[in-house]
């Protein structure tokens, strides 16, 4: 508010000067220059005051972006790039000879897409997941099924696009309505994990 106030005071200020002046250079440019040309809005390390000032009208500041609540099919980015969203969760039915479900239990797999929307490799191995009933409580257990595996592992270049998968096992009483919450490994121990929430759907 008191940049704004600023900003009108000196504006109605300036005619008064001109006209009050000498006979200076009228060839001068006193045009100013517009606000946040040399700022750059894609540093997640700029100052938050200045972002809003001059990118606030480009793109939400990185502060705005949710990462609770989101829906299945919603996207969480990163501050390095890595783009992450919960495509869908499914009751799993297809088992090799060596697997069967567990009377109680509901078997499913969840599929995560990936983008790595930076400009450096990015590894998968330091995501995890913690899935848990969202209607009344209990945790799923991790696991893997053979059939379409694609776990997360491996690197993601800059620029490439894949839908890795998390199979887990939830009790059937804590029914199928679930919070996927996203982890990822740094060193600083500062990213965020966002939560995504939807429902298991049947095969």
């Amino acid at each position: 508010m008191r940049r704004t106030v600023a900003a009108v005071i000196l504006a109605a200020t300036l005619p008064l000067t001109a006209c009050s002046g000498n006979d200076g250079d009228s060839s001068k440019d006193t045009t100013p220059k517009a606000a946040g040309s040399s700022f750059d809005c894609d540093n997640p390390n700029g100052d938050q005051a200045s972002w809003v000032e001059h990118c606030a009208d480009k793109k939400p500041a990185p502060a705005e972006q949710p990462s609770t609540g989101l829906a299945f099919g919603k996207s969480y980015t990163w501050p390095d790039g890595l783009k992450v969203s919960v495509v869908d969760a499914h009751i799993f039915t297809n088992y090799t000879e060596f697997e069967e479900p567990e009377k109680g239990k509901t078997d499913f797999r969840v599929r995560l897409k990936l983008t790595n929307t930076g400009k450096t490799t990015v590894k998968l191995d330091g995501l995890s997941t913690i899935i848990e009933g969202a209607t009344n409580g209990g945790e799923a257990a991790s696991t893997e099924f053979e059939n379409g595996s694609n776990p997360l592992e491996g690197r993601l270049a800059p620029g490439v696009t894949v839908t890795k998968t998390d199979d887990s096992v939830l009790g059937t009483k804590y029914g199928r309505k679930i919070v996927v919450t996203v982890q990822r490994a740094s060193k600083n121990f500062d990213l965020e994990f966002p939560e995504f929430t939807g429902t298991i759907q049947y095969a």
